[in-house]
């Protein structure tokens, strides 16, 4: 079971916003204050918040975390709406809520059919495996302002291994990712180690690109990602290496083909440039513009084509920055 799709009136950034999903790769682009991680929060909130017998509203609160965690300040701002609505489609159910005005919420779904058990994993920009010990105790005795991605996401590595040897494309995928890191990650009571050819290094003394990389493995070993499961990535290529780029989306295509779901979002050129020269023509990737349209409101294109993205605000940048090359290559002007 996959999200099909995602709609939103009135929800943060958002007047009216329908984006239809691929089964596969959805990779969303646009420049900053477009949505992009919004629409991921959403889709993944609707993924998990039945774990803690929870509402979809509520969890929303937990994942975007409003001032106060009151939901009403999630309706977009400066249009007067007194209502704003969240719904996200798995497959033939659907999840939807709406936050008001009052600071109603309402939570509301298809009846008629099971509430699906979808796994899913959301990695954050900002890397937590090193902040890790003490963090879940503290989260859960405090309130801690940390939106509820980084506790979740501590939740998913600490799972241990799952039994028995791992299918042969996720041990590709494993091996992969140690040769990349120089190690595989080992958890010492609330510790996360590389354990390598230089021994034990803990997440601390480790390069951060490494730990992100670190993260993926330990998501693959312990089940978190698997055939029917969501991955939500934010900006991927934070604070890691150009050269490791490529690893990544042969990662990122490899769990798609393994039947796990993959959402991301990039600002970086040659993530998006390594996605289109690796994708084959079977894999099912979907790139998804995010713009502001003539009356400013956000508007999505999407295409299956990396030459058909309109707008491309990162390969104007790089088209942008070649030219200005080119410039002063000739002196300050072409003759």
């Amino acid at each position: 079971m996959t999200l099909t799709s995602v709609k939103l009136q009135h929800f943060t950034a958002f007047k009216d916003l329908t984006v239809k999903f691929s089964p596969g790769i959805n990779a969303f682009i646009g420049a900053n204050g477009t949505g992009k991680t919004h629409l991921m929060k959403v889709c993944y909130a609707a993924c998990v918040f039945d774990e803690s017998d929870r509402s979809l509203a509520d969890k929303i609160v937990r994942v975007f975390l409003p001032s106060g965690r009151v939901g009403s300040r999630l309706i977009q701002r400066g249009h007067q709406a007194t209502e704003g609505l969240a719904e996200v489609h798995i497959g033939e159910w659907y999840a939807q809520c709406s936050f008001r005005g009052s600071n109603e919420r309402v939570t509301r779904t298809q009846t008629d059919l099971p509430t699906p058990s979808i796994r899913s994993a959301y990695i954050p920009p900002k890397e937590m495996l090193s902040n890790a010990p003490g963090f879940l105790s503290l989260y859960a005795a405090r309130e801690v302002h940390f939106e509820e991605v980084y506790r979740d996401i501590l939740h998913r590595a600490y799972l241990p291994p799952l039994r028995g040897p791992l299918p042969p494309s996720q041990q590709r995928l494993l091996d992969n990712l140690q040769k990349a890191i120089g190690g595989e990650i080992v958890v010492e009571g609330e510790e996360f180690f590389l354990s390598g050819e230089q021994g034990k290094i803990e997440f601390t003394l480790l390069a951060e690109g490494f730990r992100k990389l670190g993260l993926l493995w330990l998501l693959i070993r312990n089940g978190s990602l698997a055939d029917g499961s969501v991955l939500f990535w934010d900006e991927p290529e934070t604070n890691l290496n150009p050269g490791l780029y490529g690893i990544v989306i042969k990662v990122l295509l490899e769990l798609h083909r393994a039947g796990v779901q993959v959402f991301f979002a990039t600002h970086d050129y040659v993530t998006l440039k390594e996605l289109d020269l690796q994708m084959k023509e079977e894999d099912d990737v979907a790139f998804h513009s995010l713009f502001r349209d003539g009356d400013g409101e956000i508007a999505c294109r999407t295409t299956h084509h990396y030459l058909d993205i309109r707008p491309n605000a990162i390969d104007e940048k790089f088209t942008d920055l070649y030219d200005r090359e080119i410039m002063r290559s000739f002196g300050g002007g072409l003759r």
